[in-house]
């Protein structure tokens, strides 16, 4: 029938969210949620690069992501030491080509109370969320920069970056950080092709949030959640492939996108 293209419309949205021919390097990559993340990309065609402080933890996710199919390597990296950040990108351009997507996936938690905080962990907490964004972002960026085909970035921030939850003071800066570091690069970058966003998970079991979550306090987030309960890793997967797929969300940078079961949306 004539105008009837029904039979093309399933590959038309399939290409929406092809990633195939894209290298991917996600910081933090062996964690939890940059595991899923990491998972994500591979099945949407992309080759990834896992690159985490434990080599031995990106060892059984890259071992995992090549039976499924993916093209995948390890790389062990300090995230808050720009050489080693450096030698990283170096190292994953050998083995796979230049990077396409960035994922800035590192964190930490900390509930230490106020005044029993010290600088010590102060400047831990924000070296590990904050500081290591704005290193891979400087080093990946320039290379993007440099390359000249454009590319994405995507940062996590964090529920607890624009409301004041209790128990997470430094967390929650390191992650309002994020949050103008996103928006300022998305500036900064945009003539070169290259967009940047921050996707805001709301409460996930993970391993930065595990000793926070007890009974009563995961009962008084979930009080606070619309939908009702905690999310599962899986359920970023979709807005990150979004994200970083030029195709689905080219005119998308400097967003802070929130999959929080509608925590930000929940008053009295």
């Amino acid at each position: 029938m004539a105008g009837d293209n029904s039979g093309n419309s399933g590959k038309a949205g399939t290409a929406l969210f092809d990633l195939t021919g894209k290298v991917a390097a996600v910081i933090g990559g062996a964690g939890v949620l940059g595991g899923a993340v990491c998972h994500g990309f591979g099945r949407a065609g992309a080759t990834v690069a896992v690159m985490d402080r434990s080599r031995e933890r990106a060892d059984v996710l890259v071992a995992a992501l090549k039976a499924e199919g993916t093209r995948a390597a390890a790389l062990a990296l300090d995230a808050s030491d720009k050489a080693s950040v450096e030698r990283a990108r170096v190292e994953v351009e050998k083995l796979l080509g230049p990077v396409d997507i960035l994922v800035n996936a590192v964190g930490i938690n900390s509930s230490t109370p106020f005044f029993e905080l010290d600088l010590e962990e102060w400047h831990r907490v924000l070296d590990t969320n904050l500081t290591s964004a704005l290193i891979a972002c400087q080093v990946f960026g320039r290379a993007m920069v440099d390359r000249g085909q454009g590319g994405t970035i995507i940062n996590f921030s964090s529920a607890s970056s624009e409301i004041p939850l209790s128990r997470v003071l430094t967390y929650s800066v390191s992650k309002a950080g994020v949050n103008i570091l996103t928006r300022y690069l998305a500036r900064e970058l945009a003539p070169h092709r290259i967009r940047v966003n921050a996707i805001v998970p709301g409460f996930f079991p993970a391993e930065q949030n595990r000793k926070l979550l007890d009974e009563a306090r995961t009962e008084a987030i979930l009080r606070h959640t619309p939908a009702g309960r905690l999310g599962e890793a899986d359920e970023l997967v979709g807005t990150m492939i979004w994200l970083a797929s030029e195709r689905a969300s080219g005119f998308v940078t400097g967003a802070l996108v929130r999959v929080d079961g509608g925590f930000s949306a929940m008053t009295i």
